[in-house]
């Protein structure tokens, strides 16, 4: 049995506490969280699953906080399915979900491109 825990953060990056202002602060993009198993470490456990928000420019800690709060219970609870039905292998520092498909090829732009009129 592994213990999981969910951290405010797209981990590696900002592990500990207060995360969301250290976000706003440092001028990230991109925020979210990340469910990963527990290891000796602060926020070191090898990643199960993120998801990803944006931060935008006028964002306060709270406001940061309450977005990737939405997003907490939604990849918290689908790690904790994968987990019960033994789809999640560890390989080194990597976690594998064993038969999920791929995410077609997408990514986001924070802030948004500008779009030109002619």
């Amino acid at each position: 049995m592994r213990v999981m825990n969910i951290h405010p953060a797209l981990l590696p990056s900002f592990p500990g506490t207060h995360v969301w202002q250290t976000e706003v602060d440092f001028g990230v993009k991109f925020a979210g969280c990340t469910v990963h198993f527990v290891d000796e470490g602060t926020d070191t456990g090898p990643i199960i699953i993120q998801a990803v928000v944006p931060v935008y420019d006028d964002d306060t800690a709270e406001a940061l906080n309450a977005r990737i709060l939405q997003q907490e219970h939604k990849i918290y609870a689908q790690a904790i399915q994968l987990y019960a039905e033994g789809r999640l292998e560890i390989q080194g520092r990597r976690v594998l979900a064993k038969g999920i498909p791929k995410i077609p090829d997408t990514f986001l732009i924070n802030p948004r491109p500008v779009m030109f009129e002619p």
